[in-house]
């Protein structure tokens, strides 16, 4: 069954959305596709449902992280943007996600036309969000429940990877597993922020990599999480 988006509360929030797209080219952003994604996304559906109060849902268009349970959150709008903007998605680019938790970020790159494959590791959100997607009219991604750290082999190269958590090392799999001109985009550090990386693979030994400032993520961890 498809989700039903009263249309009262969806002209609120797209009021809503318009202000967070303006804040985040007042930050940076200049992708037209990923602030057109942003704006069609409705972000208030994406909370766990034993957390999404009123007063959580005012915060929904702002620029925070909120907890989507399973001790996981959903990034800040300005972290999906930046991440997104880095990928430089072309329509038909084959990405892995690594960490779908609620799907806010996998949608944002199926509205902008990638293929999405994407593996999460806490079984809760894994079981939610592969159905909560297709209810809301995502049906394209192919949702996988596994560990990160190695990747999908079996349905590599991708054209693009993108890691939503912070990893500790850029794990080695990741990199085998993109194509020659493809970019990775990861957080890296194990305190309390992290660095982001962006890293273009020129040939299979050769890499270079860019980094961009400091952001806050929640750890990547290794195994899945039953």
């Amino acid at each position: 069954m498809q989700i039903v988006i009263n249309n009262e509360d969806e002209y609120l929030f797209r009021g809503k959305r318009k202000r967070l797209v303006e804040q985040l080219k007042e930050k940076g952003i200049t992708d037209a596709n990923v602030l057109n994604a942003i704006l069609k996304i409705p972000r208030h559906l994406f909370f766990d449902e034993s957390t999404a109060r009123p007063a959580l849902l005012d915060h929904a268009y702002s620029d925070k992280a909120l907890k989507i349970g399973a001790g996981q959150t959903i990034s800040h709008p300005f972290t999906v943007a930046f991440q997104t903007e880095k990928l430089n998605i072309s329509r038909g680019d084959k990405v892995l996600e690594i960490g779908t938790g609620c799907g806010y970020q996998t949608a944002v790159l199926l509205e902008m036309g990638a293929k999405v494959y994407s593996i999460e590791r806490q079984k809760e959100l894994y079981d939610k969000t592969k159905l909560f997607l297709p209810r809301l009219g995502y049906r394209g991604a192919k949702i996988f429940y596994g560990d990160g750290y190695k990747g999908l082999p079996q349905f590599a190269p991708f054209d693009k990877v993108i890691v939503t958590a912070a990893a500790p090392y850029i794990p080695e799999e990741l990199l085998k597993q993109t194509v020659i001109g493809g970019i990775i985009v990861i957080p890296v550090g194990e305190g309390a922020e992290q660095i982001m990386n962006v890293i273009v693979k020129k040939t299979e030994n050769e890499y270079v990599k860019q980094e961009f400032g400091k952001f806050k993520f929640v750890p990547m961890l290794q195994n899945k999480n039953p």
